[in-house]
């Protein structure tokens, strides 16, 4: 099985950089603001987002003045995507450490969520690139609506699988994609290769969300980093609940889990049902889809070692455990 140092190791000069910029973030006049931000950009991410920026741009011109920035950026944005998750989720736990609103108010942890977004989007201008300062743009707007449609449609029991993949689609697919995109801009790909690069981090994000859906039933606390079952605890529709609504669409349970009405008892007992009920296989399946997608893309590219990293990245998304 792909290890995830192993698809760091080409581009480790990048993310050496990308650290350092990141550190640099939380370098801020105001104490407060800069533990606060300390506290979110904490070493202990995947940093998937940033090494895909990297070997995008290794596959053309590896020019890491551009990419570096455009890297941070893109895990910075990732950051502030999870501290607004967080707030709307209620989590108190996210990769073994208290969230932000543990530590602070609601309030607070959204103007850090902001504060990151602002940051992300100084350090793409920095690049000077009005191509990538576009993609960013409308990047953040796809993931703003992303979020609302989970915000206002996840709990309803008459969502679909293509519901789903719309959330998907805003709340992490977009941001693999643009990972991919900006990387190849910013390296001087040629438009073909653009295209290559989209289809790439589209479809790797959509597979990486479903296993990140499957394990919230399948994986510990221990091993996600937050709380087992938190989806669902939550009355959020995934593709797993959603498969399983459609093989037992009369199951009382899961209504009362989404109206928030069920005890913790049927909570569990809930969860523990969809574990063995076949359902789980088929929504890896649906994330093999997407994985194959994403490696048909990679056919399209030029054959070097990057995009064999590249490769091994997908692999390491749909075995992962955490």
């Amino acid at each position: 099985m792909t290890r995830l140092e192993e698809v760091h190791a080409p581009v480790a000069d990048g993310l050496a950089l990308v650290e350092e910029a990141l550190e640099a973030v939380a370098r801020i006049e105001y104490p407060l603001l800069a533990q606060l931000v300390a506290h979110v950009l904490r070493p202990g991410g995947k940093r998937i987002r940033p090494t895909i920026t990297l070997l995008a741009g290794k596959l053309f011109d590896y020019r890491l003045d551009k990419l570096v920035p455009m890297a941070a950026a893109m895990e910075l944005l990732h950051t502030a995507t999870l501290v607004h998750d967080d707030v709307l989720d209620r989590s108190e736990v996210r990769r073994g450490q208290p969230t932000i609103n543990r530590v602070a108010s609601a309030g607070t942890a959204v103007l850090v969520g902001d504060y990151l977004f602002a940051k992300s989007a100084d350090l793409v201008a920095s690049t000077e690139n009005l191509r990538a300062m576009t993609l960013f743009a409308r990047t953040l707007m796809v993931i703003c609506t992303g979020e609302l449609r989970q915000a206002f449609g996840a709990k309803d029991p008459n969502s679909r699988r293509e519901d789903y993949f719309r959330w998907v689609e805003g709340k992490t697919a977009a941001l693999f994609a643009t990972a991919a995109e900006s990387g190849g801009i910013l390296g001087g790909a040629p438009e073909p290769a653009l295209d290559a690069l989209r289809g790439y981090g589209y479809n790797l994000g959509m597979a990486f969300q479903v296993v990140d859906d499957i394990l919230d039933f399948s994986g510990s606390q221990e091993q996600l980093g937050k709380p087992a079952r938190n989806d669902l605890l939550q009355g959020v529709l995934t593709l797993p609940t959603i498969l399983y609504l459609e093989r037992h669409p009369q199951d009382g349970r899961l209504r009362r889990v989404l109206a928030g009405r069920a005890t913790p008892a049927e909570v569990d007992e809930l969860a523990e049902e969809i574990r063995s009920s076949g359902v789980l296989a088929d929504a890896y399946a649906v994330a093999e889809q997407f994985a194959g997608a994403a490696r048909a893309a990679l056919e399209r590219l030029p054959n070097q070692p990057a995009r064999q990293t590249l490769a091994s990245l997908i692999e390491f998304t749909v075995r992962r455990s955490s």
